[in-house]
């Protein structure tokens, strides 16, 4: 076996059984890149950024992930969202792959996530592809030097994009597989060239070990006042609800833009990058994301080229509408140096709702915020996942259900006991539809949601009129200097407040019927102030 790059023989790949005829081990972002071009991978980009495009799989494949039933953790794992795969069935996918790879080329990186040393999980990614190597490199977080020489993997993820499941074989759905083993401590997935697989196999795996530490794991981005890192805001939200965009704000320190833990010291990143969406990208809207596209070793995934400039035109959704760009975090000029912060003074929870009825803003009570955490109401944005087109309204529990192994009930009393903790104050922030539903209405103005979020964390929205909401009960701003007045009571932005009446009711009653599934788990007065008109 060939080994390029430092290598640790006692702790090699090769003590997995694995017989690649060569490993490229802990390249830097210029090999990996000549290395990615040498191999047809994918193209250069402006400024030495990297282009790939990612085939079939141009989402995440929530319906090809599978965690291992074992003994260990049967009782904890909520079986309703999680899709079991047998220990033999994973056993045989392991060896399977292992042979798949034999005699091939590996790209091994070692890394960990959780900038909090105390909450560190070091995780060995070996990936057939390079640029899946840079691409993770920028996500998790990079070990100085001297830490590579005793690194000790707690989990590995082998990822083989070439490999087909089987399967009849291997227990899963089809030819495309994501499956963790906690005993194992290894995840293996096939089948697919997304590369946002890597990242969020292992949030989930964090997501089910923080927990039992009274760490609580959360799918968000987050920032902190310049001057003052004890005045942090973290921003929950799916895929396109906004997370990346309304944290990377220039007057704010950006912690991170999608994955964090709240311990009893603060918050911290668990990556070390940024992954955000490029579709209409435009550099007044989004200008340090925007740069970031430009930035040497930052990877691009889907998006089109034009042949005639050699720029990016991030209008063109010929490959898909979730177009990508992943990136370090000190690309970002007012990114934080340590990923670390005291607790959260604001809560944001981003819904992008495609019935146009809530609110740009609203301000949640504690019960409320259980509630709405619980409930993950959201609309999926197109391409988000595979064979997504248009938005979907959906409910995704803790706003990340697919990455939830845990009852979501267990998230939510984390989440509600450190609001009662720290006196953290909750606000709901609607990104989606102003004007009427989709289709008829437009999208909520983003220099809008901009200026009421920063009324919201720099606490002068608290002192504004608010007025109860009719249909959920929450309270939502009367008037806010420079947000126009009409756009904050959304039955006037449309044209038959009839028809608005009608479909805020038929939203909260599907807000009724999603949350009796977790009524016997909560308190009854989250039951009784929910919606509480």
């Amino acid at each position: 076996m060939k080994t390029i790059g430092v290598w640790n023989e006692a702790r090699g790949v090769d003590t997995m059984g694995l017989a690649p005829s060569c490993v490229h081990y802990n390249l830097l972002p210029p090999a990996l890149i000549q290395a990615a071009i040498e191999r047809g991978e994918g193209q250069l980009g402006p400024g030495g950024s990297f282009v790939a495009l990612t085939g079939e799989h141009t989402g995440r494949s929530p319906k090809d992930k599978y965690t291992v039933r074992e003994a260990s953790i049967e009782d904890d794992i909520w079986w309703d969202s999680n899709q079991a795969m047998a220990p033999d069935a994973f056993d045989r996918l392991y060896q399977d792959m292992k042979s798949h790879v034999e005699g091939g080329d590996l790209f091994v990186q070692d890394l960990y996530a959780g900038a909090d040393a105390s909450h560190r999980l070091d995780v060995r990614v070996i990936t057939e592809l390079a640029w899946h190597g840079l691409f993770i490199r920028h996500m998790l977080r990079r070990p100085e030097c001297p830490e590579l020489a005793s690194f000790d993997p707690q989990f590995t993820i082998l990822n083989a994009p070439s490999f087909s499941a089987d399967p009849e074989r291997h227990g899963c759905r089809s030819s495309t597989v994501i499956a963790v083993s906690f005993e194992r401590r290894l995840i293996l997935i096939g089948g697919t060239s997304y590369a946002g697989e890597n990242k969020k196999s292992v949030f989930s795996v964090l997501n089910y070990l923080l927990p039992a530490r009274g760490v609580m794991p959360m799918h968000c981005s987050a920032n902190h006042a310049t001057s003052n890192s004890d005045d942090a805001a973290v921003f929950f939200g799916l895929s396109g609800t906004g997370k990346t965009t309304l944290s990377a704000d220039p007057s704010r320190t950006l912690i991170g833009d999608d994955e964090h833990g709240w311990s009893d010291e603060g918050i911290f990143n668990f990556e070390g990058g940024c992954y955000a969406k490029t579709i209409k990208l435009n550099a007044d809207d989004e200008p340090q994301i925007y740069a970031a596209t430009e930035k040497f070793g930052s990877v691009l995934e889907n998006v089109v080229l034009d042949p005639t400039t050699g720029a990016y035109d991030f209008n063109d959704s010929r490959h898909t509408e979730n177009t990508r760009v992943a990136y370090p975090l000190d690309v970002i000029s007012n990114a934080s140096r340590t990923s670390l912060a005291g607790v959260p003074k604001n809560i944001v929870m981003l819904t992008c709702d495609a019935f146009g009825v809530l609110p740009p803003i609203a301000r949640l009570t504690p019960a409320q915020a259980m509630y709405h955490f619980l409930s993950g109401f959201t609309a999926k944005v197109a391409g988000t996942e595979k064979g997504l087109t248009e938005p979907e309204p959906t409910f995704s529990t803790c706003f990340g259900a697919p990455f939830m192994p845990r009852r979501p009930e267990v998230y939510g009393k984390l989440l509600r006991s450190k609001i009662a903790q720290h006196g953290s104050v909750c606000w709901l922030v609607n990104t989606g539809w102003t004007g009427g539903p989709y289709g008829v209405g437009s999208r909520m103005p983003i220099q809008a949601t901009r200026a009421l979020l920063a009324a919201a964390l720099d606490g002068s929205l608290n002192d504004v009129a608010f007025r109860k909401d009719r249909f959920f009960g929450f309270e939502v701003p009367v008037e806010v200097p420079g947000v126009e007045t009409g756009l904050l009571d959304p039955r006037t932005t449309w044209a038959d407040p009839d028809a608005y009446d009608a479909q805020a009711d038929r939203l909260v009653g599907m807000f009724v019927k999603n949350f009796a599934q977790y009524e016997e788990h909560v308190g009854d007065d989250v039951i009784a102030e929910a919606l509480k008109a």
